[in-house]
């Protein structure tokens, strides 16, 4: 299997700001700032199949974006998948299909008692997948009573979240190669989209409320010999800091600091010949935490209030250490902590990047690691999650296992976790 290609997958995805939401919850990827972090101090700490679960139901198609709540519903994408095979297109292990429908669906966040289903897409003969991807890869965001659904280049809807009415529905065409990976994020009333794909790389803005483009921003230039180099699947971070809102969006070679009203560029550092990049940014202590991708994924800590090109003044540190191509880092007190692709987790200082500890986990982590309640909650492919200390020194608190593949990020809500394998949905937790 190619590695760089691998990476893509799903993680799909980051941010929204707490003040824009109308409504508590996780509204998104990673939360309601999108850096996978819960004040919340009643996390489960112990579960099973048939330990500490509130609900276990099937869910219709397959899918790796993440569930998202509001509080009182769950709402998830999916694809319905119709002749399937794994099949070798070049290097890597890929998926085609006759056909895909791409649904919306909501949940009962009480019972897991599925509300509705709403097909927006049926897709004849879809682009290929990776076999770690899938169709339906990117997160939904809800807010203000409506749900915003982007399935790349297949189509982005946006719902009535309440009955599951189609608002609108529009299609940006973009190359992947391997399916789609970044999802949505809003800024008030603009969906924002992050399309880096083989045959362009730009970000760009719709309006919520009717679809329509309001604005696009070409990437800085990308020296590579082809667009398979020139690929990545990163959700941006909108940030508030210095009385300014950023919308930080690595790319391939670059990582890009925009205004998200308008898509001006802010300031823009060059981190190397990276692409393919799966991990979305985090925020802490005045520095945003970026992965780098292929081909050998570094981890950078750059200084946000800069202008223009930074690249010589604003990279505070970085490091090679177990970095991974998929899954994002979370920031917790002091420290930043990230899970290789291989299960190797790491804890450093988050203002220096001296690595305060490493220890092995076993097995495949694809999806990113959640803080809350003073734990990191590190979840592997193969359904255990390790759950260890937020601190500088390494002790592990617990080790959970349920059935099937997990790669989806979970979500977090009224101290429960919200977790999807391949075929399942979990609330973890009392209801």
């Amino acid at each position: 299997m190619n590695k760089p290609l691998l990476i893509l997958t799903l993680v799909a995805t980051c941010p929204l700001l707490t003040a824009r939401l109308g409504a508590a919850g996780w509204p998104q990827f990673r939360g309601p700032h999108g850096e996978g972090s819960s004040t919340a101090r009643d996390v489960p700490l112990h579960w099973s199949e048939t330990n500490n679960l509130a609900w276990k139901t099937a869910t219709p198609g397959r899918g790796r974006s993440s569930p998202v709540l509001d509080g009182h519903r769950v709402w998830l994408t999916s694809a319905l998948e119709r002749g399937v095979q794994r099949t070798r297109i070049g290097p890597d292990d890929m998926q085609t299909a006759e056909q895909v429908t791409l649904l919306a669906l909501a949940l009962d966040a009480e019972t897991g008692r599925q509300l509705w289903e709403t097909a927006l897409f049926a897709v004849d003969r879809p682009d290929p997948v990776h076999w770690l991807n899938s169709w339906a890869t990117p997160t939904p965001v809800v807010a203000d009573g409506r749900l915003s659904c982007d399935f790349g280049t297949f189509g982005t809807a946006c719902l009535d979240a309440v009955p599951g009415a189609v608002l609108w529905k529009t299609r940006v065409p973009l190359d992947h190669q391997v399916g789609p990976g970044s999802s949505p994020v809003l800024h008030r009333n603009l969906l924002i989209l992050t399309q880096d794909g083989r045959d362009a790389q730009f970000v760009m803005a719709l309006d919520r409320t009717t679809g329509n483009p309001v604005w696009r921003t070409e990437r800085p230039p990308i020296n590579a010999s082809s667009g398979n180099l020139k690929k990545s699947f990163v959700t941006p971070l909108l940030i508030e800091t210095g009385g300014r809102t950023q919308l930080i969006a690595p790319a391939a070679h670059w990582v890009v600091s925009y205004d998200p009203e308008t898509g001006r560029e802010r300031w823009r550092v060059r981190h190397g010949d990276g692409f393919s990049i799966g991990t979305c940014p985090a925020f802490a202590h005045g520095l945003v935490f970026i992965g780098t991708g292929c081909f050998k994924a570094q981890l950078l800590a750059i200084g946000v209030d800069g202008e223009g090109d930074v690249t010589a003044t604003k990279v505070a540190w970085r490091t090679l250490k177990q970095v991974p191509i998929m899954s994002s880092p979370v920031a917790a007190g002091d420290e930043v902590f990230w899970v290789s692709d291989e299960g190797m987790a790491t804890c450093a200082d988050a203002r220096t990047g001296e690595i305060r500890w490493q220890e092995r986990l076993g097995g495949g982590h694809l999806a990113s690691p959640l803080s809350a309640g003073g734990r990191i909650y590190f979840f592997g492919q193969d359904g255990r999650t390790t759950v260890v200390r937020a601190a500088p020194t390494f002790a592990k608190l617990a080790e959970n296992k349920l059935d099937g593949t997990v790669i989806a990020t979970p979500a977090l809500s009224d101290g429960t976790i919200v977790l999807r394998t391949d075929t399942h949905l979990y609330r973890i937790g009392s209801r």
